[in-house]
């Protein structure tokens, strides 16, 4: 696109072009529907957790500050996302909802595009935050979430292009602490990606959890996947049945 043609839709209208469709698989659509279908299933209370999701050189990100059942596509923010079009210095907003902060996650979805995802999730799941509390009474601050023989686990991928995780493979998943301030865990989450290159996931100790896939279907079912393994976790520990 011409410098003059970009600066011209910049201009028009705060983009709004760019939320407004009537296919239900676009990100601004996918996102509200995602966010009323977490906080049915108790991952999003209040106005916390979220999603953001990648198409081409855009980013769409949810509103902070917006209950996440009341979200509506004209609330998405649109970050332009560099590609070899655009230097990374060009990384800007190029749609923001009036009155509207971005989602606090942003620099953590950030995190996780930049290691190639398509979608990234972020729940206040209670069984997410219960392992997180087990492990570190069992193992201390320096533990994982460990888990074999279940057969979820095979919802759940071995790292970028190795398959899936068999039954009796081992599920790990890493754990960082959590902050007074949702983006100062960037750097922890940036440095556990890079120690565990093949998760998809970081648990945040007494916070939740965020996963990501190539995909909004990918991510989505390894959120779930994941949330039925934490619980089933949980219940495992109350009756004295090892993880592993």
């Amino acid at each position: 696109m011409a410098e003059g043609q970009d600066k011209a839709i910049e201009a028009n209208d705060n983009n709004d072009h760019l939320v407004q469709s009537s296919d239900p698989e676009h990100p601004a659509n996918l996102i509200p529907d995602l966010c009323r279908r977490f906080y049915k299933w108790g991952w999003v209370t209040g106005t916390g957790g979220g999603t953001s999701i990648r198409r081409g050189e855009h980013i769409f990100i949810a509103p902070s500050g917006v209950q996440k059942e009341m979200i509506q596509p004209h609330n998405i923010f649109v970050l332009r996302y560099p590609t070899p079009k655009y230097p990374p210095s060009a990384r800007k907003y190029i749609r923001k909802p009036l009155d509207l902060r971005p989602s606090a996650c942003t620099p953590l979805f950030l995190a996780a595009f930049d290691r190639g995802a398509g979608c990234c999730i972020h729940t206040h799941s209670q069984w997410a935050v219960l392992v997180t509390l087990l492990v570190e009474r069992e193992k201390g601050k320096d533990g994982y979430f460990e888990i074999n023989n279940i057969e979820q686990i095979k919802g759940i991928p071995k790292g970028k292009d190795k398959g899936m995780l068999g039954y009796h493979d081992t599920l790990r998943i890493p754990i960082i602490e959590n902050t007074a301030f949702e983006e100062d865990l960037t750097e922890s989450l940036e440095i556990s990606m890079d120690q565990h290159p093949d998760t998809y996931a970081v648990l945040v100790r007494r916070h939740g959890i965020y996963v990501w896939g190539d995909t909004v279907a990918k991510a989505k079912t390894q959120c779930e996947s994941l949330d039925y393994l934490f619980q089933l976790a949980v219940e495992m520990h109350k009756l004295g049945i090892p993880w592993t």
